[in-house]
């Protein structure tokens, strides 16, 4: 290989504007996590019960879920720079003031509305990245885009525990928090150094037209991912591997106690999980595979390790077995990520993203609920067994079902 060629390979795709916002995502992304670990610290600390600890992630969770649709409409409406801007420092704010909460020892109710709202903020913030990507990012480099997009938000996942973990040790929660309030102002001022232009406004509308109402345009992103089944099939993809993934938080405590490493080798496992993410999104920028077989082969990756799972009888196998599945799960992400762009017309990009993500993050509350009744009735090895297959046999069914290639438009909406 010659050195220009690996010099093209090493470079980061996209330009100066793409890489200030991947900044902004990673820092923000980090913080996240190490936020979470600090909030349920705090509940758990202030009130000594599993069910507000429960009760608090679902306030976390639920807001994306059931907004996410308008945070789609919002990027379709105004300018993204100033969306992601407003959003960061909403959050900061929000951060601020439950670090006042935990600092002062406030009713500790105010930690779950606090931390609703915090997500509420958020959530025009996926859908602005989405669509920025496709304008910043060339179409010969979007899958690799894509896949770094992923492969930071996978590094979240391992090192924001990890340091919430080492600052929890150090400091309180308090400062933890406060510590999220920082990233969120730095991923601001990462955004505010990208110069505002034409690629950061919303889809062009016809002057003399009437303003569409809210649902109206939720209702075009319907329209335009039920125009495009190519879509649709990846993004059903990437739901079932957020549902394995819910799955496996409620399966994995069982996992590490049956081969006897007990609560922390839990960690472990999810630790390594999001370690297979970072390595999958690395390897699927490279991967040249038609699509159809790259979903199937990621689908392969998540069902075989996961009806492994229940009868690896070591950690160091369970830890290898988590690897590869959490490599699968990310090739998924990175295919559906890649695919929308593609397929769907700008002009209805954002809100089509602002259906797709909240779905798969609901994906992973119906694995985590789906996970009690297989339990009980298969157990921790049958019912990962179980899941297991289901995956494989849902890959198989793939393999007939080609996509379409290219930068299609599949459904276009009236400006």
């Amino acid at each position: 290989m010659s050195a220009t060629a690996i010099t093209q390979r090493l470079r980061l795709p996209g330009g100066r504007p793409f890489h200030l916002i991947l900044l902004s995502l990673a820092v923000s992304s980090c913080g996240d996590w190490l936020y979470n670990v600090a909030l349920l610290a705090l509940v758990f600390e202030r009130t000594g019960s599993a069910t507000w600890v429960a009760l608090t992630t679902a306030a976390r969770v639920l807001p994306i879920v059931v907004l996410g649709p308008i945070g789609g409409v919002l990027a379709d409406r105004y300018d993204r720079r100033r969306l992601m801007i407003a959003s960061d420092l909403a959050r900061a704010a929000l951060m601020v003031a439950l670090a006042a909460v935990a600092a002062a020892g406030l009713p500790i109710v105010l930690a779950p509305v606090i931390a609703a709202a915090a997500t509420a903020a958020s959530v025009a913030q996926p859908p602005c990245v989405a669509a920025c990507t496709a304008r910043f990012v060339p179409d010969a480099e979007l899958q690799r885009a894509q896949a770094l997009r992923s492969a930071v938000g996978q590094a979240a996942v391992v090192a924001g525990p990890a340091l919430g973990a080492v600052v929890l040790l150090a400091s309180t929660p308090a400062i933890a928090i406060l510590l999220n309030a920082l990233t969120f102002l730095g991923s601001a001022a990462a955004i505010f150094s990208v110069a505002a232009g034409e690629a950061f406004r919303p889809p062009v509308r016809e002057s003399d037209a009437a303003a569409p109402s809210m649902f109206a345009e939720i209702s075009d992103g319907a329209r335009a991912l039920r125009g495009a089944p190519a879509a649709l099939t990846l993004i059903a993809a990437d739901v079932l591997c957020s549902a394995v993934y819910g799955l496996l938080t409620v399966t994995l405590v069982l996992v590490s106690r049956k081969i006897g490493a007990g609560n922390g080798g839990y960690g472990l496992l999810l630790a390594a999980f999001g370690a297979g993410g970072v390595i999958g999104a690395i390897v699927t920028a490279r991967i040249s595979a038609s699509a159809q077989w790259r979903r199937a082969l990621a689908l392969a990756l998540v069902g075989v390790p996961l009806a492994a799972l229940g009868v690896a009888p070591t950690l160091p196998l369970a830890l290898a077995l988590a690897l590869l599945g959490g490599g699968g799960m990310i090739v998924g992400e990175v295919l559906s990520e890649t695919a929308l762009p593609r397929l769907l017309d700008d002009a209805v990009l954002a809100r089509a993203y602002g259906l797709v993500f909240p779905v798969s993050i609901f994906g992973i509350v119906a694995g985590s609920l789906i996970a009690g009744p297989l339990l009980a009735l298969f157990g921790v090895t049958g019912a990962l067994a179980a899941a297991g297959l289901f995956v494989l046999f849902v890959a198989a069914l793939l393999l007939h079902r080609p996509l379409a290639s290219g930068r299609e438009r599949a459904v276009s909406v009236p400006a």
